[in-house]
C-alpha cells in the first residue's frame, strides 16, 4: 500500500517535535516513524565541525528513512553544508515546521533535501560570522568572508537554490534572524513542495535512500522542448550606443578594424560611444569627435539585455542551436540560462551574475567539484543579446 507524503504525515512529525527537548550542543540524530509509516530522522543541536556524520548515514540506512527534519539554531557552516550534501546524496527529503527551530547554518542543511517542504516562518537566515575566539587580521578576515561567501553560493547553486537568497541573508546581522515567508521560500527555491497549492505526491514516488550515489540524469530529448512559438525572439537588434566594458579597465580605439592597427586613444570603462556601423565583429564608433573601431567584446551595447553593467557571467558552454542549448540547461543540476549571442550561437551561463572576485572564486569552487567544465570562464558577456532559455 502506498503511503502519502502529505500534510497529515508532516503534522505527525511536527507533533513529535513539539514534545522534543531543547536543542543541544553538537548534532544528535534520532529516528522516528509516523502513524502512516513514513520513517524520518530528527537532527537536533548545534552544528559542530567535529560532528561525525557517518552516524547519520548509518541511521538513515538502518531505519530506511526518507525524510529529515531539524531542531537547530545553527552552528558551523561547513558542517551544515556537508550534511546537506549527504542528505542529497542519500536521496532524502527535508521538512521543517515553525514550531521548532531551523536557523542560520541549519537553513543550509535543509537545502540538501531532494524535495523540500517548510511552513512559512520555519527557516531563518542571517549573515555568517567568525567565532569570537578567532584572532585574525582585517585582511585575513576579508579574505575569509570572500571564500566563505563563494562556498555558500557554490553550495546553493548545487542544491538548485537561487543564490540571491544569500544577498537577503547578508542584510541581517549575525545577532538577528530573518524568517522566510511563503513567497520568499518559493521565490528563492528554498522549497519545492506546496501542499496547499497542489495534490501531494505519494511516498512511492519519493526517492528512497540508495545504497550508492545515484547516476546522473539522462539528457532530455528535443521533443521535451517547448514549441518554437514559445521561444523568445532570436532577432538581434541594431546596436546604436554603448559603453566601454573591458577586463583591463580600458579599451583602445583603433584606426582600423584590426587589433594591430594604431590606437587613437584608450577609453576607460564606462565611456559612452555612438555605434555607427558593425561589420565582422568590429564596431565603427564615435567618441568626442574621434571616429575609430572597437571589437564587439569591448563594448556593452545599450540595446542588448546582457545583464548589469558591472557584473560578470560565468559561461560554461556554448551551442550553435537553441534546441541543444535548451536541453543542456534543462538537464543541468545547477541553475543555468542560455543567452543568444551576436554571432548566432547560444552561450550557457550560470543563472546569476557576480562581481569579479565572487565570480573568480565561485568558478574555481564549481570546477573543483566537477559541477562545471574546466574550460568554463568568467566574462562580461558584451556579445550577449538576451536570455532565451529557460525561465
Amino acid at each position: 500500500m502506498s503511503r502519502v507524503f502529505s500534510v497529515r504525515v508532516l503534522l505527525c512529525i511536527a507533533s513529535v517535535l513539539l514534545g522534543a527537548t531543547a536543542a543541544q550542543a553538537g548534532l544528535q540524530f534520532r529516528a522516528g516513524q509516523t502513524d502512516a509509516g513514513l520513517r524520518y530522522i530528527v537532527a537536533s543541536g548545534e552544528f559542530d565541525y567535529q560532528d561525525d556524520l557517518s552516524v547519520f548515514e548509518t541511521l538513515v540506512r538502518s531505519n530506511a528513512s526518507v525524510a529529515v527534519t531539524f531542531q537547530s539554531p545553527g552552528g558551523n557552516i561547513q558542517k551544515a553544508m556537508e550534511l546537506g550534501r549527504l542528505i542529497r546524496r542519500l536521496g532524502l527529503n527535508t521538512a521543517q515546521f515553525r514550531a521548532v527551530e531551523c536557523a542560520s547554518a541549519c537553513s543550509l542543511a535543509f537545502l540538501g533535501g531532494v524535495l523540500r517542504y517548510a511552513e512559512p516562518g520555519a527557516i531563518g537566515v542571517h549573515k555568517s560570522s567568525f567565532s569570537g575566539d578567532i584572532s585574525m587580521s582585517t585582511e585575513d578576515a576579508v579574505s575569509g568572508v570572500q571564500q566563505m561567501t563563494a562556498e555558500i553560493i557554490t553550495y546553493m547553486v548545487e542544491m538548485g537554490v537561487d543564490p540571491a537568497l544569500l544577498q537577503l541573508s547578508l542584510q541581517y546581522d549575525s545577532d538577528d534572524i530573518r524568517y522566510l515567508s511563503k513567497s520568499e521560500m518559493a521565490k528563492y527555491k528554498v522549497v519545492t513542495l506546496d501542499f496547499e497549492a497542489s495534490q501531494p505526491p505519494v511516498a512511492s514516488q519519493l526517492p528512497s535512500p540508495p545504497p550508492s550515489p545515484q547516476p546522473a540524469p539522462s539528457q532530455p530529448t528535443v521533443a521535451s522542448l517547448p514549441p518554437a512559438s514559445e521561444n523568445s525572439s532570436l532577432a538581434v537588434p541594431e546596436a546604436h550606443s554603448g559603453r566601454i566594458r573591458h577586463p583591463k579597465g580600458a579599451a583602445p580605439l583603433k584606426t582600423l578594424a584590426n587589433g594591430k592597427s594604431a590606437t587613437l586613444v584608450n577609453l576607460p570603462n564606462g565611456s559612452s560611444v555612438a555605434i555607427l556601423d558593425n561589420a565582422a565583429r568590429w564596431y565603427r564608433v564615435q567618441f568626442n569627435g574621434l571616429i575609430g573601431y572597437m571589437h564587439d567584446t569591448w563594448v556593452y551595447v545599450d540595446q542588448y539585455e546582457s545583464g548589469p553593467f558591472g557584473q560578470r557571467h560565468i559561461q560554461v558552454k556554448s551551442f550553435d542551436n537553441l534546441a541543444d542549448a535548451s536541453a543542456y540547461v534543462r538537464s543541468s543540476s545547477i541553475p543555468l540560462t542560455a543567452y543568444l549571442a551576436t554571432n548566432g550561437w547560444f552561450a550557457i551561463t550560470l543563472k546569476d551574475t557576480f562581481d569579479q572576485v565572487m565570480a573568480k572564486n565561485l568558478a574555481a569552487e564549481l570546477k573543483a567539484r566537477g559541477a562545471i567544465p574546466d574550460d568554463a570562464h568568467m566574462t562580461f558577456g558584451n556579445t550577449y543579446v538576451r536570455e532565451v532559455c529557460c525561465r
